[in-house]
């Protein structure tokens, strides 16, 4: 496929996936998952996983790349950072300040594709995260590397928490592969009922995803000059993702009768050299 047609196609699919996080942003808000109001009281709205491979980052400067309508970004600022939220959602965004604004933080929230940010910021963190459902959303990971690369300070920190590509490969029932582990020439489009937050909603919208190898995060890391200093995977998950999952008092969701069975989230960190 001709450069400029494949860009063409890409713009489109983007485009798509930006009106499905709009209307996402709105409803996800709303949902007990994410209890705003819970937040606004203090609830804290990170996982141990990244509150303990960051440590404290009081007075470090923090780029959170996807960041939704911001709550682990107020989250991270509530404990001290200087933190820059970005997302392609303008609605997330204009959600993000209106918390911020609330809450009295002094959050910076850019609303930008991850592959534009450079033509919109141009400062160097301590620290790049992102987490939790954000891969499948990026058509090129070592572009994506580049640009973590690109605003980390020499011997800053990068950070992801994310579901585990292994996990993504079966249908909810866990009873036979649906997806691909590789990705192919086109994406992966779905039919999204509702949101993943807010399952019985009626709200109906085509998504175009794109699968994301292990091997393929790692190289678009250790390719644009990141040394990984530590990479996990783990038996449980932020997410209600298969049907028969159990909630614990820690937050996450294991598989009841296949405990331990599969990779279900993995966390990689890495410093740039």
């Amino acid at each position: 496929m001709p450069l400029k047609e494949k860009k063409i196609r890409v713009a489109g699919c983007y485009a798509n996936n930006r009106e499905l996080w709009n209307n996402w942003a709105e409803m996800n808000y709303k949902t007990r998952e994410y209890d705003v109001k819970g937040f606004l009281k203090g609830k804290k709205a990170l996982y141990g996983i990244e509150k303990k491979a960051l440590g404290k980052v009081k007075g470090k400067s923090l780029l959170h790349l996807q960041c939704h309508f911001g709550l682990d970004t107020l989250s991270w600022a509530r404990l001290g950072a200087s933190v820059t939220g970005v997302d392609f959602s303008p609605k997330a965004i204009a959600l993000a300040k209106d918390l911020n604004a609330r809450l009295g933080l002094d959050a910076k929230f850019i609303n930008a594709d991850v592959y534009d940010l450079p033509k919109k910021l141009n400062k160097k963190f301590d620290i790049v995260f992102t987490s939790y459902g954000v891969l499948c959303w990026l058509h090129d990971l070592d572009k994506w590397g580049k640009v973590i690369s690109s605003f980390l300070k020499k011997g800053g920190t990068f950070f992801i928490s994310e579901f585990h590509p292994f996990m993504i490969l079966f249908d909810e029932e866990y009873q036979k592969v649906s997806y691909p582990y590789f990705p192919g020439k086109k994406p992966i489009v779905e039919i999204c009922h509702g949101s993943y937050a807010d399952r019985k909603s009626d709200f109906i919208h085509k998504s175009y995803e794109w699968p994301y190898p292990l091997s393929e995060v790692i190289n678009a890391l250790v390719s644009n000059g990141l040394r990984i200093v530590k990479m996990e995977e783990y038996p449980f998950t932020v997410w209600n993702y298969y049907k028969d999952m159990k909630k614990g008092r820690d937050g996450y969701w294991r598989m009841k009768d296949r405990k331990n069975a599969i990779p279900l989230m993995f966390s990689i960190k890495a410093v740039k050299e």
